[in-house]
């Protein structure tokens, strides 16, 4: 799953085509990502794919951090709150590779989808954040898709989908402790989400450990590289265009999950879960720009204080 890092530097050059390219390609990767993510949990322990996902992860953003980065990282503020952001992470990515190792990946997505509608009621409980009646009822119809959705696997009901939704709730969580330290540099915070899902690996894979030839190690490896440059993607694509123009695209998501499990897993969508899915994001687009107007309408206020 992704999360914007924030607006983009007000000298970059604008490139709106460009921009909404970068995003199409970020949700790409992230769909790879989450179909090899399926594919080896199959064989493998969640605990075993964050060992060797964190650490290829850790080889590529080590260098990026540099000296100057590490002796920042040592010194995070507010450390509490950073540790709890490091354990919501830890334990979102433990519940979803365990969700779609289980379900669907369209199922396992369209969950996830919700994050952003989840982020609004959390945003309004912790941070204060005003929420005006048309946001509320956008989340209210989100949940209705929510629901929706979780109706047609009702055969198969249960601890599947409550892991996909505690999954998605601890998503949002993890967007709201990161907007919460937005102050701490985006790569320091990467960082030690990253070393977090290594610590977890190392102290647990070993536990149940399921042995591995180069092939696969090269695989799991390989799903910490490719989230790595989804990121990066979605991070250009903000400096080429605004967010309004790109952050809808970050939906093409759940194409992606249909595509892939059609052809990787044989999984067909039941109807109902495409129109849960297509509820929710409804529902978090109308939210995602009724924040952008409400920001628009604030934001001279904001510049021309005294």
């Amino acid at each position: 799953m992704t999360s914007a890092s924030g607006p983009a530097h007000l000298d970059r050059s604008e490139n709106i085509p460009a921009g909404i390219g970068l995003m199409v390609l970020g949700m790409f990767l992230f769909s790879v990502n989450d179909t090899l993510g399926k594919w080896l949990a199959a064989t493998y322990t969640v605990a075993q794919i964050l060992l060797f996902r964190s650490f290829a992860a850790t080889l590529v953003v080590a260098p990026m951090l540099g000296r100057r980065g590490f002796a920042e990282a040592a010194r995070l503020p507010r450390p509490v709150l950073q540790a709890a952001r490091l354990f919501f992470a830890v334990a979102e990515s433990v519940c979803f590779y365990a969700a779609v190792s289980l379900l669907p990946l369209a199922d396992a997505i369209t969950y996830y989808l919700a994050g952003p509608i989840y982020v609004t009621v959390l945003a309004a409980v912790f941070l204060k954040e005003k929420v005006g009646w048309r946001r509320w009822t956008a989340v209210l119809i989100g949940f209705a898709g929510v629901v929706l959705a979780l109706q047609p696997s009702a055969g198969i009901f249960g601890w599947h989908a409550i892991i996909a939704f505690i999954g998605s709730i601890l998503y949002a969580l993890v967007m709201i402790t990161t907007r919460m330290l937005r102050s701490t540099s985006d790569t320091v915070l990467a960082a030690w989400q990253i070393w977090a899902g290594l610590l977890f690996g190392l102290l647990v894979a070993p536990v149940d450990w399921v042995p591995l030839g180069l092939r696969d190690g090269l695989l799991l490896c390989l799903v910490g590289v490719v989230a790595l440059w989804a990121i990066v993607c979605v991070n250009r694509s903000l400096r080429f265009a605004p967010a309004s123009a790109v952050v809808p695209y970050q939906y093409t998501l759940i194409v992606w999950a249909i595509v892939f499990g059609y052809v990787v897993f044989g999984d067909v969508p039941d109807v109902l879960t495409l129109i849960g899915a297509a509820i929710i994001v409804g529902a978090g687009l109308f939210i995602f720009f009724r924040e952008q107007k409400v920001a628009a309408a604030i934001e001279p206020e904001v510049m021309t204080g005294p």
